[in-house]
Parts: C-alpha cells; structure tokens; sequence
C-alpha cells in the first residue's frame, strides 16, 4: 500500500451527516471529506507546519496497533479452533489471557482519552499477550503457544480496513516496534520528533533493554504527540481549510495583484479625471478595480468566492479539489457570500466616485 492509499482509505464510512466541524480524532480515523480529510491534513502538515514527521510517526504507530491488532486476532482464532488441548497446557497463562480478550473488532487507533473502558481493557490484555509471549518466545523458554507459519509483511500493508489474506508473523511486530523507534525517537535519528526526554527514554528502555513490542509501548508518546497536533496545528488546519479555500503562496500572489491593480486603477483614473476624458471612457476604471479588490478581498479572507461557490479547495498551488464535506461546503458559500457582496459594495463605490467625479483638465 503506498502513502496515498494510507492516507484516503477509509476504515470507517464518513459521517455525512455531521452539522459541525471535525475534530482530530475524525480526521485521523479518516472519518470526514475534503477539504477537512486526512490526505489535507497531511499536506498541512508537510507544506505549511512543516512537521509532518509528527503525524507520520502517528500513522506508523496507528499502523503498529493495527499490526499487533491483527496478529492477535489470527492467534486467537488459530489457538481456540485449531491447537490441540495438550499445546494450550504447555502455555496456559498465555492462553487464558486470549481466550479472555475476546473478538478484537476493527476500529482506528486512537489517543487513551477516545477510548472506551472496553477498547481499554482489550488493548491493555493485547499488550500483556503479546509481553507474555514475548518472554515465551526468548531463547530459555522451550514452550509456547502454536502460532501461524510465519512470512514476512511489510507494517504499512496493514490496516484495519484492508487487512492482510497472509499470515503476519511476531518479527514483523518486532521490526515494526524497531522501525518506529530507530526513525523517530532515538537522538540523530532520520526523523526525530521532539518529545520529553522522560518519554523517549521510556520507551527506548522499554524495546531495546525490556524487548517489548506492545502498542503500550507507545501510549505516552502517542497520546504527547496527538495533544501536540490538536493544540499547534489543529486550528490553523480548520481555518485554512474550513473558513477559507487558498493557501498562503497563493495568497501572497494575490495581495501582489491586487496591490499593483489598484495602484494602476488609481492612477489612471487620476489621469483621466485632469486630462477631463468623458465618462463613457472612465468606464474603462470598472476593470482594473474590480481586480484589484477581488483580490485584495481573497487575500483578506483566505478565500476565492467564486472557487467556493462552485464547490473546490485548493491543497497545493494551482490544484484544486471538489469540496465533500456538507458542512464544510455550506460554511464557505456563507463565507463567499459575504466576501462577494463586500467585493461588489467595495468596488462599485470606487467606480461610482472616479467615473461620475466631474473632470477638470490642468
């Protein structure tokens, strides 16, 4: 699966029906449409922010719960129907805590404050199956449970909406575990995030002293980095993209446009007005100073009224996108609008007073 399909495949079907904005949480579990959905958030975070390494490192461990998640649920299902009731005695701790954990159910992973007691009570026996597993599994311990023949996948092939017809075997768990913290966490790494150094510690200790590879592993670090983005990046995320359809190169180029309109506008109708031209030829002021307060007023409010109204966004310069979420789309006609009528009152006031002045040649 590459970047793209993990960022727009959806686990869940969005809710259409929702008479809000979203929250972060809905994003990531790709719940919502553009100009709001997970795809624009990630362009967000790489193009403006300029930190998309913290909501990469949060998709890789999402993608490490999914994993864990789903190698549990094959085990479970192998173990109850197919291991013969001698295996089961071999390793009966480890067994009673999967019969315990009941039908693992597919859902996003989420930060510990979104999580039901239930969705709590199953991860938290996962992480302890997978801990006691992992003790079985070291080189003095000759027992353990009978697992699926193992063959390797790739951690980002894995998620809860497409998961794998292959086995997943316990070292992708492991390499998984690793990839995250060799890319993200260790100091100097290719993509280190900035987080408590209590945390990264933490978790360092935890993998490569404890050889743990549970999704407990990183519930602090996860849920440090979702505050993070909800607090810092959120917000500015929702007014890019939910009261407004531009991004900032492109609004840079519109201010200069507009600028340079309207000072060709004023001095041209200065002109006209001492050289006492007709009023028939002032006429010719209506187009320059529309210009120049249309994009002076798509400047001001980080939006394109036209755009808006025929339903598209912008996510890169120049690409525009088909605005789906309902109420998304029914904010920015609002906005635009009021922006088209302010545009409308702005500029016919300035063609009115420059076209009807009386001339007076000097």
């Amino acid at each position: 699966m590459t970047d793209n399909d993990r960022l727009t495949t959806p686990p869940h079907l969005p809710d259409v029906a929702r008479n809000r904005l979203p929250t972060l949480f809905e994003v990531l579990s790709r719940r919502t449409l553009p100009p709001v959905d997970l795809f624009s958030f990630y362009i967000y975070m790489r193009d403006q922010q300029r930190s998309v390494d913290y909501l990469d490192f949060w998709l890789d461990v999402a993608q490490h719960m999914s994993l864990c998640r789903h190698y549990v649920r094959e085990l479970r299902r192998s173990v109850l129907v197919a291991t013969p009731d001698i295996e089961k005695t071999n390793s009966k701790r480890s067994s009673q805590i999967l019969e315990n954990i009941g039908d693992l159910e597919s859902r996003p992973a989420g930060p510990s404050m979104y999580s039901t007691e239930k969705e709590r009570d199953q991860d938290a026996q996962m992480s302890a199956f997978l801990r006691e597993e992992q003790t079985q599994d070291s080189p003095h311990s000759g027992s353990g449970i009978a697992r699926p023949s193992p063959q390797f996948s790739t951690p980002r092939d894995l998620t809860d909406s497409n998961s794998p017809s292959h086995t997943v075997a316990r070292q992708d768990i492991r390499a998984s575990a690793e990839k995250i913290l060799y890319t993200f966490l260790l100091p100097g790494a290719e993509r280190e995030i900035t987080l408590p150094g209590s945390i990264t510690q933490d978790v360092t200790t935890a993998i490569e002293e404890y050889g743990r590879d549970d999704p407990e592993v990183f519930d602090v670090a996860k849920d440090y980095v979702f505050q993070a983005m909800e607090r810092d990046a959120f917000p500015g995320f929702l007014r890019m993209k939910a009261l407004g359809n531009l991004i900032p190169p492109t609004l840079v180029m519109r201010l200069i446009i507009g600028l340079v309109s309207m000072f060709g506008a004023f001095w041209a109708a200065f002109i006209l007005i001492f050289l006492d031209k007709s009023r028939q030829t002032r006429c010719w002021l209506i187009l320059p100073f529309t210009v120049g307060v249309y994009f002076l007023s798509s400047y001001q409010y980080s939006l394109d009224p036209i755009m808006a109204l025929i339903g598209y966004s912008e996510y890169t310069p120049f690409n525009f996108s088909r605005i789906r979420e309902p109420y998304v789309r029914q904010l920015l006609a609002k906005r635009a609008m009021m922006v088209l009528a302010i545009t409308i009152l702005i500029d016919a006031a300035l063609c009115v007073l420059f076209i009807l002045v009386p001339g007076k040649r000097l």
